[in-house]
């Protein structure tokens, strides 16, 4: 994605939309500043990217239409067919919209994200689809993963499929949604002050925190480093600890 340093006039033009008085003089200083930090950027694009192959075949996939996506669970759907066995195969599987798809758009509940594509798979993902797990899509969740309700989305509130009016809990809300009504399987959530375990109780299955660092974090939008875990939601105890034990040991490609 190239840097594009923002016009003078553009930064007058942000002032106002922020409600802040930003003046010709102002914008100058500020416009040199910028210059100076996406500098920065450039050096830190001619790094070689060291990119993990992706393995899978998949496209894009879409963002259904609301009389596919009554609850507004669904970021995006998709059909990714993992290894042809394992301990997972025969499972459908949903991801958070925080954590990386290699090739499928990924919002984290922000539209400061819209357009961005992942170019790499989280090792979460490599895992279960080496496991024989087929993903098919993108769960919604709750803006920047910043609340434990299921109403701050862009996109508009996630439901409750029990009662529709009241909270699917967050912020990993529409992975408990689609697990809950049956659309898929499996979900894996994220979790740093009851991510996972809010959304699972409010609707109804199973949720775990595991234990920080079992399950890597590589590939996974950031919240709070020393907070952030990765973990299994499902109908079951039982799917949730085989799911565990197919994601969890350890991810050189993370320090935790």
């Amino acid at each position: 994605m190239p840097n594009i340093i923002p016009e003078i006039d553009d930064l007058i033009d942000a002032g106002k939309d922020l409600g802040m008085h930003v003046t010709r003089d102002d914008a100058v200083v500020y416009h040199k500043c910028l210059g100076k930090i996406f500098a920065a950027y450039e050096l830190v694009d001619k790094f070689p990217d060291n990119i993990p192959e992706v393995h899978y075949p998949r496209n894009p996939g879409y963002a259904p239409k609301s009389s596919e996506n009554y609850y507004n669970a669904w970021a995006t759907k998709v059909h990714i067919n993992g290894a042809k066995q394992g301990s997972l195969f025969g499972k459908s599987l949903v991801l958070k919209d925080n954590i990386c798809l290699a090739g499928v758009p990924m919002m984290n509940g922000s539209s400061v994200y819209r357009g961005y594509v992942p170019e790499v798979d989280a090792t979460v993902v490599k895992r279960v689809l080496d496991a024989g797990v087929k993903i098919i899509g993108k769960a919604h969740c709750e803006s920047f993963c910043y609340s434990g309700g299921s109403h701050t989305n862009d996109t508009g509130h996630v439901k409750n499929p029990h009662k529709e009016q009241h909270s699917a809990g967050g912020s990993s809300s529409g992975c408990a949604v689609l697990v809950a009504i049956g659309e898929a399987d499996l979900a894996i959530g994220c979790d740093q002050a009851g991510s996972i375990r809010i959304p699972a109780s409010f609707c109804g299955i199973c949720g775990l925190k595991p234990t920080y660092g079992r399950v890597s974090r590589y590939g996974v939008i950031a919240f709070a480093s020393s907070l952030d875990q990765v973990g299994p939601m499902t109908k079951s105890v039982k799917d949730a600890a085989l799911m565990l034990n197919t994601i969890a040991g350890h991810d050189p490609a993370d320090s935790t």
